[in-house]
């Protein structure tokens, strides 16, 4: 019968950690310590560790330590490991954001994209959006260029589901 506890506690704690997979570990920190009233100097000063550090992580500047992750873990009587856990899936979500796919961007206008950094677009993440703009605003290089990175099916669907309508030019009409 204890194992099966275990099994059951593990499986729960693994679900909760879930939802949060590729958040920095600090923003968890922040939100737990707001949760519980503690301000962020007071506790830094409890684990023996200087406030600035506890700001840094919060703030995700700065990456969180596993041996200040057993420190935090303990003094707010979270399961031990969980936020080397988040820490360690913050890190590969950010290796996937450096090594994500994009289309030829030589073929596509950076006007185009006028109120954002082309370069830091997730193009597999915001597909709806880009194919909705491109295919309002792009020219046919533009368009062959999606088609050929996201296939006719995938634009197609993105079109269909479209929620709201196309910029559209409206003439001002002439009073008679």
């Amino acid at each position: 019968m204890q194992y099966v506890n275990k099994f059951v506690y593990i499986c729960t704690m693994s679900f909760q950690l879930e939802k949060y997979k590729g958040i920095h570990p600090g923003i968890i920190l922040e939100r737990l310590l707001a949760k519980k009233e503690i301000s962020q100097r007071p506790f830094a000063l409890s684990i023996g560790e200087h406030p600035q550090t506890i700001n840094a992580i919060t703030k995700g500047r700065r990456s969180l330590t596993t041996a200040l992750a057993l420190k935090i873990e303990a003094a707010l009587g979270l399961e031990e490991g969980s936020l080397a856990f988040l820490q360690t899936y913050y890190e590969i979500a950010q290796e996937k954001k450096k090594v994500l796919h994009t289309p030829n961007l030589s073929n596509l206008r950076k006007s185009l994209f006028w109120d954002t950094d082309i370069s830091k677009i997730n193009w597999d993440k915001q597909y709806r959006a880009i194919i909705q703009r491109v295919y309002e605003r792009g020219n046919e290089a533009e368009k062959k260029e999606l088609k050929a990175f996201y296939g006719e099916d995938k634009i197609k669907t993105a079109l269909r589901n479209t929620r709201r309508k196309p910029y559209t030019i409206y003439k001002n009409k002439q009073k008679a």
